[in-house]
């Protein structure tokens, strides 16, 4: 991968709030941001508890 598509992926996470970066010297070095992923860990915690639930209930209308 080139260093421009590592960059622009970067980007990408870091405007998604998912990493945080820092500059050290003439780079910069970016890590996860706690913050994000427990946001991002929450989203997908109610997005599957609310399809789940949606599959649990199309299968009991099935079985009446």
């Amino acid at each position: 991968m080139s260093r421009p598509a590592v960059s622009q992926h970067l980007k990408v996470l870091k405007d998604a709030g998912l990493v945080i970066d820092r500059p050290d010297g003439t780079r910069r070095l970016y890590q996860l941001d706690p913050a994000g992923i427990e946001a991002m860990r929450v989203y997908l915690d109610t997005f599957w508890n609310q399809a789940l639930t949606a599959f649990k209930l199309a299968v009991e209308k099935e079985d009446q």
